[in-house]
């Protein structure tokens, strides 16, 4: 099929170039006679033109045919191939020479532009690729990517990728045909080989070969084979690279976490334990302890115990939260219904202060999980009972602004610096002063950011020293798809 259309190609060509030729003849010998010079002339344009756009061969053939159609038309005696003029002869031949050495030239020029054009083209291409590579940072997702990106970039077949270290090769579709010795042989030596219409490329990282290519159905240059194979090593070796140090810098993440629960896990445990050891030994030893301080004691114990217990409910809570464990159950509920119900669990919390709640008339119902927002706005009130000074008052407020509710918890505590508000919803991070005044784990932020994120919310901090702190809650009213 491609050579009859080659063939049909070539026909339609030859008959214009002849139907040209043809024209030029008639006009100069019948219409519009001129001087053998500007036919000379006229058929060498002719001839110019068949080689720039058509090819040498063609333009040669013209040539030789216009030679002979100026000698019989236009050289006396007209009519007859027989020149009577030795200067003919040379102006004859000259015409030739000049047609023949033109052509080539301009077929010469011809392919230089074809070959600068494909090598812009190619230049943009590997552009092109370039810049796919970049938006991946996942090794395997490359590796499944690049045979399909080949492909489209280079208008190729189809193509084939094996990697270092790897068994698998990688291909843009499953039917692909290639020489899988000769890709792995391209992979062993390092060097670009080609076979029937495909070219199989090492994929280089330096003078390190890293795996290997193979390109089908697309005819590309040994230098833009090179710098595929030097991309798709370099990408290769770039993903690999990523995910090493996302790697790394998880395990020091997670080393970090792991001495930071140790340290407060070790701090924090360590204080009930005391209590609750001094306890028990000053019951076992019964020296003179009457009831009231046996009861006392007995007291100790059963609120160190309920502090460890909650010590470790927080951190399994927090790993459940972190792992995604944890189902909510969004409903609609009234805001003020769970401003309330928080407010009246925490009466014993908020002991000491005055508490003024004002929650805004008219507030649509919202969809979040009832007991969980309760835990976030809890661990909010107590932090302001915490750290707020006793008599002080801890204002509770609920509000509709841009579509979201925002519950506000506003104390009249020390406040918490501008470098530490960044962190202060960090795991186990508590504030330097804050350490001081009260017992914590430093979870209770963290794990409320965690429940409020989880809703589609957010939660903020604004927070001046020597004035107090407000915790904002924001949640969308209407669930967010």
């Amino acid at each position: 099929m491609h050579l009859k259309a080659r063939i049909t190609r070539v026909l339609v060509r030859s008959i214009a170039v002849a139907a040209v030729l043809a024209a030029l003849t008639v006009t100069y010998w019948r219409y519009l006679p001129a001087n053998p010079t500007t036919v000379a002339l006229s058929f060498l344009i002719l001839v110019l033109l068949t080689s720039a756009f058509w090819g040498f061969r063609l333009a040669l053939i013209t040539a030789f045919v216009a030679t002979a159609v100026f000698n019989f038309f236009f050289l006396p005696p007209v009519g007859t191939f027989t020149i009577a003029d030795p200067q003919n002869w040379i102006a004859l031949f000259a015409f030739l020479i000049t047609a023949v050495v033109a052509s080539n030239l301009a077929e010469r020029a011809r392919r230089q532009t074809e070959i600068a054009q494909g090598r812009r083209r190619e230049v943009e291409r590997l552009y092109a690729l370039s810049q796919q590579l970049l938006t991946v940072d996942n090794t395997a997702q490359l590796l499944n990517l690049l045979p399909e990106q080949i492909t489209q970039t280079f208008g190729a077949t189809g193509a084939a990728l094996i990697v270092s270290g790897r068994q698998t090769i990688y291909r843009s579709r499953p039917d692909l045909r290639f020489d899988v010795d000769m890709l792995l042989r391209s992979n062993a030596r390092g060097e670009i080989s080609e076979s029937e219409d495909v070219s199989y490329v090492p994929l280089r990282i330096g003078i390190r070969t890293a795996g290997a290519l193979a390109v089908v159905g697309a005819k590309l240059s040994h230098e833009s084979l090179e710098a595929i194979g030097s991309l798709v090593g370099i990408a290769t070796e770039r993903t690999r690279a990523i995910e090493e140090l996302s790697s790394t810098r998880a395990a020091q993440e997670s080393e970090k976490l792991r001495s930071a629960l140790l340290d407060s896990v070790t701090h924090e445990f360590r204080t009930p334990l005391t209590g609750i050891k001094a306890s028990v030994t000053a019951l076992l030893e019964q020296n003179a302890l009457d009831a009231a301080q046996q009861r006392e004691l007995l007291s100790v114990i059963d609120e160190e115990t309920d502090r460890l217990n909650r010590l470790v409910g927080e951190a399994a809570e927090m790993a459940q939260l972190d792992a995604h464990m944890v189902q909510l159950e969004p409903l609609p509920h009234r805001p003020a219904e769970l401003i309330e119900t928080v407010v009246e669990r925490s009466k014993t919390l908020l002991a000491g202060h005055h508490v003024d709640v004002d929650v805004a008339a008219g507030l649509p119902e919202v969809p979040f999980d009832f007991e969980r927002m309760c835990e976030v706005v809890t661990h909010l009130l107590e932090n302001a009972a915490k750290y707020a000074p006793k008599g002080s008052t801890v204002r509770v407020t609920a509000e509709q602004q841009s579509g979201e509710l925002i519950i506000n918890v506003a104390d009249q505590g020390s406040g918490i610096d501008s470098l530490e508000q960044s962190m202060i919803f960090e795991k186990f991070y508590r504030g330097r002063q804050q350490r001081l005044m009260a017992h914590g784990t430093g979870m209770g932020l963290a794990i409320s950011k965690v429940i409020v994120e989880a809703h589609g919310g957010s939660i903020s901090l604004v927070s001046q020293p020597g004035v107090g702190s407000v915790f904002s809650v924001h949640l969308p009213i209407q669930p967010r798809k």
